[in-house]
C-alpha cells in the first residue's frame, strides 16, 4: 500500500537509545532501511522539525516527520570489465559460475556504486555486448537468479527467442538444479521433502517465511551426503534439489526444519563457530595456546562470511537443439577450505 505523506510518528520512551534509521525501519515495515536512509539524506525525515543524521540516537518523545518519498536516480545497466568464469557458451546462451558476493543485477542502495556496480549484468554486458531484452533494461539476459551470497551456475540468454524458451522450461519445472548445502545439525532422515509455502515476512521485510497465510507453493528435496561431527558441533552436507524457485527457498526451508545453512545469519545461523576445547589435546584437534597464559586454551573460532550454499549442477533441454545440456561445477574454493578447517583435515572435493 502506498504511503500518504506527511507522516508523523511520536517516539515512545521504550525506543530510547535507538538510531533514527533503525527506528524508522521498524516503524515502516514496507520500507527498506536503504530507502529510510535515503529519506534522511534528502532531508525528508525530520526530528522535531529539524534535519537529522541516520545515526541520531533517540531519547523518546521526539516527533519524527516524513515529508515524502526519496528521489532515486534511475538505474541503468552498464558494462564493467569484471572477470567471469564461463562454464559453457554457444550462440544462444551461456552458463556462468557466479561467485558469492556478486549481485545478479542492480538493486537497492544509496549511491550509484552501491546500486549498480559489480553485478553479474555489468560483467555480462562487457563480455558479450548484446543479450536478450525480455527481462527489461536492468536485467538483460537474466532468466533466473541466485542470491548474492550463493555461488554456482546461472544461465544467461543471448537472444529473446532463447530467453522465452528457457523461461517456459523453468515455469514447467523442466530445468533441474542441484545445490550443495552445509547445515547445522543432523537431519532425522537421509532423504526429506519440504513442501511449505513461502511468503514475505511482514515484520522483517528482507526475510521470507513459511508461517505466512498466503504463501506461494515451494518444494525442496534434500538428500544427506555426509555427517560431520566436529569440535564446532554437528553438521550435515546435503544435496538439495528444488522444484520451484521462490526467493530464498532453500535457506528458509532449511531454517524452518531447524537446520539453517551455515553462515546464513539472516535465517538464524550464528555468525561465528566456536569450538569446544577438548580436555586433552589430540593430533586431529591440537589444543591452541593462549599467548598470555600457556596453560589455558582459548576456543578457536571459525567464520565463513557467506552462506554455505552452492548451485553445483543444472540440466535442461537446449532451447535450439532440444538435446540435454548437463553442467556441473565443484564447490567454491572458500567452501572447500571451510570444510577442511571444520573437520581438521583436508576434505576431498565433494563428488558431483
Amino acid at each position: 500500500m502506498p504511503l500518504t505523506f506527511p507522516i508523523t510518528i511520536t517516539v515512545a520512551p521504550g525506543s530510547s537509545g535507538q538510531r533514527l534509521d533503525q527506528f524508522l525501519t521498524a516503524q515502516l515495515p514496507d520500507v527498506s532501511r536503504a530507502r529510510v536512509q535515503q529519506l534522511i539524506a534528502e532531508g525528508k525525515a525530520l526530528a522535531n522539525g529539524s534535519a537529522a543524521k541516520p545515526s541520531l540516537k533517540l531519547r523518546g518523545n521526539e516527533e519524527i516527520t516524513i515529508l515524502g518519498d526519496p528521489v532515486l536516480p534511475p538505474l541503468r545497466a552498464i558494462a564493467e570489465d569484471i572477470p567471469l568464469d564461463v562454464v559453457y557458451e554457444d550462440a544462444d546462451l551461456t552458463v556462468i559460475n557466479k561467485p558469492a558476493g556478486m549481485m545478479v543485477h542492480a538493486g537497492a542502495g544509496l549511491t550509484e556504486d552501491e546500486r549498480n556496480r559489480g553485478t553479474l549484468v555489468n560483467a555480462l554486458l562487457h563480455r558479450f555486448g548484446t543479450l536478450s531484452e525480455v527481462g527489461g533494461e536492468l536485467r538483460p539476459g537474466i532468466v533466473h537468479r541466485l542470491d548474492k551470497e550463493t555461488s554456482g551456475l546461472i544461465i544467461v540468454a543471448k537472444n529473446d527467442v532463447t530467453h522465452r524458451k528457457l523461461a517456459t522450461q523453468f515455469s514447467q519445472r523442466k530445468v533441474h538444479k542441484r545445490y550443495i548445502a552445509l547445515v547445522h545439525g543432523w537431519p532425522d532422515r537421509a532423504k526429506e521433502t519440504i513442501n511449505s509455502p513461502i511468503s514475505r515476512d511482514l515484520v522483517r521485510r528482507t526475510r521470507m517465511t513459511t508461517k505466512g497465510r498466503e504463501g506461494r507453493s515451494a518444494v525442496t528435496h534434500c538428500e544427506l551426503r555426509r555427517k560431520i561431527d566436529s569440535p564446532y558441533g554437528k553438521f550435515a552436507l546435503l544435496d538439495v534439489r528444488i522444484e520451484t524457485g521462490r526467493t530464498h527457498q532453500i535457506r528458509v526451508h532449511m531454517a524452518s526444519i531447524g537446520h539453517p545453512i551455515v553462515g546464513d545469519t539472516l535465517y538464524g545461523a550464528p555468525r561465528e563457530l566456536r569450538a569446544e576445547t577438548p580436555r586433552r589435546a589430540s593430533k586431529k584437534f591440537p589444543r591452541p595456546q593462549s599467548p598470555k597464559n600457556p596453560n589455558t586454551a582459548p576456543s578457536p573460532i571459525l567464520s565463513l562470511g557467506r552462506n554455505f550454499l552452492h548451485a553445483a549442477a543444472i540440466e535442461l533441454a537446449h532451447p535450439r537443439t532440444g538435446q540435454t545440456l548437463a553442467l556441473e561445477t565443484p564447490l567454491a574454493e572458500e567452501l572447500q577450505a571451510f570444510l577442511e578447517k571444520l573437520e581438521g583435515k583436508p576434505s576431498r572435493p565433494h563428488p558431483l
